[in-house]
């Protein structure tokens, strides 16, 4: 019998320890990574009063953290596809654990936002790495459902930062900050058994590493001193420009619009749900809430939402969950009882947070192994732009006085272009789509396929 390949053997593997335990990591360094990120959301009406900040000064202040991470994304997503997926995960997670904690101790709004800038930087870089690398090794049979469960770590991460910030806002707003610090103590577990991409093991001829993955994945597979990479490139040229050859181009454009659009809804909500709903009249514990059940309404989203995508059209279900957080947002601008608000913003979270993490999932598929975290960076850093617009439109608006119904509707809207966005792309040419060609394999591989 002929020696299948290494993606066909990932593809076709069973749901096991090793997955399991990578599903593990990979989500709680996205809890750790959204934490770090949600939690400014709930100490900024404390810092407000503390520092006198405007609303407008509160915005931009969110927003240097988000431009940290469009660099990091956009930095550390190709330089993974370089010198490997797990390396740069490590470096990321000491940025923005480390930087985390000091902006405890900061005692002013310039140090501060520095620091956040800073983390901002490691929070940016290791989401699409993280990503890419669960895709890697995930079953072809729910890859969409794990990868999208990746993402609920970013939501139980915001739950984290709400649950914390109601404890500690109170009192002493800076522990909030100082938890940042908890992921440093497991780094080493994690060095010791977090895998490396398998096309990086593939690129560096790493075969007897990569033969004890693939044995923890397949036990019955019996390490060879030489494995074939299915996924060659065709040419030589920068990673970015790969993304847009063989008919990726409107995919790739409709990807980078879809992602700015929508986290400009995320980002927008995460800084300025609480603030909204306190101006609406909730105390400070109350409005706080709002953001725990946006962050619950995404949990449940990203579930249904991955394994409606694994069943059917990936397209479909983010057609349809972008309209459904366009509609919350649009509902929530007016006054109802509070089960319909808390109805509504759990929608809005399903809606926008759960629509990203799948929509994550399809970006992360749809590329080549050899450009996926290249792939997963750019959507990431051009969508960090709409993050980093999402929070200061926010404290423009609230600095303008305008009614409930304009916030909510402004932040309605780019969930109707995402919607658009996303119907335009191309499925047909993405690596789902195209058969691995005959000529990258060996003879006898290519009788089996026959």
């Amino acid at each position: 019998m002929s020696q299948p390949g290494v993606k066909q053997m990932i593809d076709e593997s069973k749901f096991n320890k090793f997955h399991f335990l990578l599903l593990l990591w990979c989500a709680s360094i996205i809890v750790f990574d959204g934490y770090d990120l949600v939690v400014y959301g709930s100490v900024v009406p404390v810092l407000m009063k503390g520092w006198n900040l405007t609303a407008i000064q509160a915005g931009a202040i969110g927003s240097y953290a988000l431009i940290g991470m469009m660099i990091g994304a956009l930095i550390f997503g190709p330089l993974a596809d370089k010198i490997g997926r797990k390396k740069v995960i490590i470096i990321c997670i000491l940025v923005f654990s480390i930087f985390t904690f000091l902006a405890g101790f900061s005692k002013g709004p310039i140090s501060f936002s520095i620091l956040r800038f800073l983390a901002g930087i490691g929070l940016g870089g290791v989401m699409p790495n993280v990503i890419a690398l669960m895709t890697d090794y995930a079953p072809k049979f729910i890859r969409s459902t794990l990868v999208s469960m990746v993402f609920i770590g970013y939501s139980v991460g915001g739950i984290l930062a709400a649950v914390f910030g109601i404890i500690f806002t109170p009192t002493v707003w800076q522990a909030v900050f100082w938890i940042g610090a908890f992921p440093l103590l497991l780094l080493p577990l994690m060095i010791k058994t977090l895998p490396e991409s398998v096309n990086y093991l593939l690129k560096k001829e790493k075969y007897h590493e990569l033969g004890q993955v693939l044995q923890k994945i397949q036990p019955e597979h019996k390490p060879l001193s030489f494995y074939k990479n299915e996924e060659v490139e065709s040419k030589k040229s920068m990673p970015v420009i790969k993304l847009f050859e063989q008919k990726r181009g409107v995919s790739t454009l409709m990807f980078w619009s879809a992602n700015f659009m929508c986290l400009l809804m995320v980002y927008g909500l995460n800084t300025w749900l609480p603030k909204l709903m306190g101006n609406a009249g909730y105390p400070l514990g109350s409005s706080l809430t709002f953001l725990l059940v946006l962050n619950v309404g995404a949990i449940i989203g990203t579930i249904f939402g991955g394994y409606f995508a694994d069943k059917g059209s990936t397209k479909k279900v983010l057609i349809f969950f972008y309209l459904m957080g366009g509609a919350s947002l649009l509902l929530l601008g007016f006054k109802s009882n509070t089960f319909i608000l808390y109805a509504l913003v759990f929608l809005a979270g399903a809606g926008t947070i759960g629509t990203q993490n799948i929509a994550n999932s399809n970006i992360s598929q749809y590329y080549p192994a050899y450009i996926r975290s290249t792939g997963m960076g750019m959507a990431f850093g051009i969508g960090r732009i709409g993050a980093i617009v999402g929070p200061t439109l926010g404290g423009v608006l609230l600095s303008m006085n305008v009614s409930l119904q304009i916030n909510f509707l402004v932040f309605a809207i780019p969930g109707v272009i995402a919607t658009i966005a996303i119907s335009l792309v191309q499925e047909r040419y993405s690596n789902r789509g195209v058969m691995v060609k005959t000529d990258t394999l060996d003879p006898a591989a290519k009788l089996d396929m026959a």
